[in-house]
C-alpha cells in the first residue's frame, strides 16, 4: 500500500503502469498480463476502486492524476509505458500532456477524451444509484454488463461478462459514487501537447468509445512526435482487455517495443 492505495508492483524491465477504468481495479490487467512479461508492470488500484480507499475528499481526475505521480515517486520509476483502459484513458492523458517527462507511451483500450454532455448526467444519476448500497451496485453492474460488453461476447466468453460484473459489485459503493463524480466532472486534457507514441484500441460495439470518435480523438494527437495508431476489434463491447485479451496482448506486443 502506498497512501491507503493499493498497488502490485512485479517483474523486471521497462516500467509499464496500468490504470483501470470506472468499476475495475488492478484485476482489469490480468488477462493481458503475459504480453508485459518483459517489464516491470505496475498495476493500481485507484483511490476509490478495489482495495484502495477513497478518503475523505472528494474524487477528480487531478487527484487521480496525482496519485498516479506519487506512486511512480515512491516506487523510483521514471519513463513509464502508461496502459490505461476508460476513465484511465483520460488520466493517463492528463498525465501524458502535462508531465511528458514521466511518459514514454500511451496504450489506450475504450479510449475517450471526457464524457460526452449528455452522458454526464447520466453518470451522475449512477453515482446516486450505487450510493443506495449493495442492490444499487448490483443493479449497475446487470444494466452495464448488458450495455457495455457486446453479445458476441456474452455468448462465447461468459467468463469475460462474469469479470465485469463481479468487478463492478465488488466496488465500494461510496468509492464507486465518487468516482462517478470525478468522471462526470472531467475535462479533456491538451492533447495536442502529447509528445508519446500513442495506440488507440477500441471495440465496434464500443458505446463509450465508438470506432468514429475514437478515429476524430486521434486527429486531436497533432504534437505526437511517435505516431497514433487506432485499432478496432470486431464484435467487441467496451471492456477490450476483457473480452478480447489476446487480440489486446498482440497490439501491445506489437507496439511496446517500437516505443523508446
Amino acid at each position: 500500500m502506498i497512501d491507503r492505495v493499493a498497488v502490485e508492483d512485479e517483474g523486471q524491465g521497462d516500467p509499464v503502469v496500468c490504470l483501470h477504468g470506472l468499476g475495475g481495479s488492478s484485476n482489469t490487467w490480468t488477462a493481458v498480463m503475459p504480453a508485459l512479461a518483459r517489464h516491470r508492470v505496475i498495476r493500481i488500484d485507484l483511490p476509490g476502486s478495489g482495495r484502495s480507499a477513497a478518503g475523505s475528499q472528494p474524487l477528480s481526475i487531478a487527484r487521480l492524476v496525482e496519485c498516479v505521480r506519487t506512486v511512480c515517486q515512491r516506487l523510483n520509476v521514471g519513463r513509464v509505458h502508461l496502459l490505461g483502459h476508460s476513465m484511465g484513458t483520460i488520466v493517463a492523458q492528463h498525465l501524458a500532456a502535462d508531465h511528458p517527462g514521466l511518459v514514454r507511451s500511451l496504450a489506450l483500450f475504450g479510449p475517450l477524451l471526457a464524457p460526452p454532455d449528455p452522458a454526464r448526467a447520466n453518470i451522475r444519476t449512477r453515482a446516486a444509484k450505487a450510493r443506495e448500497g449493495a442492490a444499487g451496485m448490483q443493479e449497475i453492474a446487470d444494466t452495464l454488463v448488458k450495455a457495455s460488453t457486446s453479445a458476441d461476447s456474452r455468448e462465447r466468453f461468459p467468463a469475460a461478462a462474469a469479470f465485469v460484473r463481479e468487478s463492478l459489485t465488488r466496488q465500494d459503493p461510496e468509492g464507486y459514487a465518487r468516482n462517478c463524480e470525478a468522471l462526470a466532472d472531467a475535462k479533456p486534457a491538451s492533447v495536442a501537447n502529447i509528445q508519446a507514441g500513442t495506440l488507440l484500441v477500441t471495440g465496434d460495439e464500443d458505446g463509450v468509445a465508438p470506432p468514429q470518435s475514437v478515429r476524430a480523438m486521434a486527429e486531436k494527437f497533432t504534437g505526437n512526435k511517435g505516431g497514433t495508431r487506432v485499432v478496432v476489434f470486431n464484435r467487441c463491447g467496451h471492456w477490450t482487455p476483457i473480452e478480447r485479451p489476446q487480440e489486446c496482448m498482440r497490439e501491445l506486443a506489437s507496439f511496446l517495443p517500437t516505443q523508446r
